[in-house]
């Protein structure tokens, strides 16, 4: 029941950002790129505030896998690298605790590309 309850709530918590971006995209003529800016700073400033964090804690990977979730990571490793190093540490913190996850999106792309043939949409 504890498992159930750990993919309800992720679910719903995914679910319902993904439910934001839904209703922007249909009442405002945002683009996808601009929709993904806005999320990605929306999340590093609610873990500027220290709001993202708990609510990681409360729905787990319903939180930190949205684009939102990567602002978050990146505000939290610029922090604790400003802590330990100062302003240098601020720079390098965002990119040092994302760099995996970066690096599997550029792999997996690559591979993608290899795999697929990669073209414009006609219209």
């Amino acid at each position: 029941m504890e498992t159930f309850l750990m993919f309800l709530k992720a679910f719903l918590v995914g679910g319902g950002i993904c439910l934001v971006g839904q209703i922007i995209i249909n009442f405002t003529h945002l683009t996808n790129g601009k929709l993904l800016v806005l999320f990605l700073i929306v999340g590093a400033i609610l873990e500027g505030f220290g709001l993202y964090s708990p609510l990681i804690k409360f729905a787990g990977a319903g939180a930190s896998v949205p684009i939102s979730g990567f602002g978050c990571a990146l505000v939290k490793g610029a922090v604790k690298s400003a802590h330990e190093e100062g302003i240098y540490g601020a720079l390098k913190g965002g990119l040092a605790a994302c760099a995996t996850g970066i690096s599997v999106a550029i792999v997996a792309g690559y591979f993608v590309s290899v795999l697929f043939r990669p073209r414009t949409k006609k219209k």
